[in-house]
């Protein structure tokens, strides 16, 4: 049987706790993306990885957030990259050249991106822009941000900030000097950006 070649890199992002872990081909559908906060998180039906679930089997390992082509890992604040950057690699390398699985079959199937026709003209321009501007960058830093809501009445977006974006001391400026500028710009409606459950 033949493998294909698995690459893994890491790259540095805005929250120290965090590492971006970059495989050479996509892990999930353009658009998505599965933060796991806990190890019961990474159990959950519907949402279940076993690669994460195996993730937290490391001690340093605190939240496992996969999207695009990587997989961000947020460890402990009580030790050092550098004592664990190595193991953590060499790990995600050999579980896919063993070509286990990333989620659950049920995972995949239930999450299909699908465009709700249902959102009013403010909400798919929100959607595209955060798509379209916000995304790629926020990508690039081993994160994600996912439209939550819009208030029509007192013009406040909802967002939820995921991967390395939680927690991180940084992400607060980006909400608001970046995406909260970028949408108020754009989209007329937009007075405010919040972010959710952080």
């Amino acid at each position: 049987m033949l493998t294909r070649p698995v690459f893994v890199y890491t790259e540095l992002s805005p929250n120290p706790n965090s590492m971006k872990f970059v495989l050479n081909f996509e892990l999930v559908p353009d658009g998505l993306s599965f933060d796991y906060p806990s190890l019961e998180a990474a159990l959950e039906e519907g949402k279940a990885s076993p690669l994460a679930s195996d993730l937290f089997q490391f001690p340093h390992v605190k939240r496992v957030f996969i999207a695009s082509n990587f997989v961000t890992i947020t460890k402990d604040d009580a030790i050092a990259w550098e004592e664990v950057l190595r193991d953590t690699k060499q790990f995600i390398k050999i579980y896919f050249e063993e070509n286990h699985p990333i989620f659950e079959q049920q995972t995949i199937d239930k999450n299909t991106l699908i465009v709700d026709e249902r959102d009013s003209d403010t909400v798919q321009k929100i959607k595209a822009a955060l798509d379209q501007y916000v995304r790629p960058a926020v990508e690039s830093d081993g994160g994600a941000i996912n439209f939550h809501s819009f208030n029509e009445d007192s013009g406040v977006v909802k967002v939820l900030l995921q991967g390395s974006c939680s927690g991180c001391p940084s992400s607060t400026l980006t909400l608001k000097a970046g995406i909260e500028n970028l949408l108020t710009r754009m989209v007329p409606d937009v007075k405010e950006v919040v972010a959710e459950g952080v």
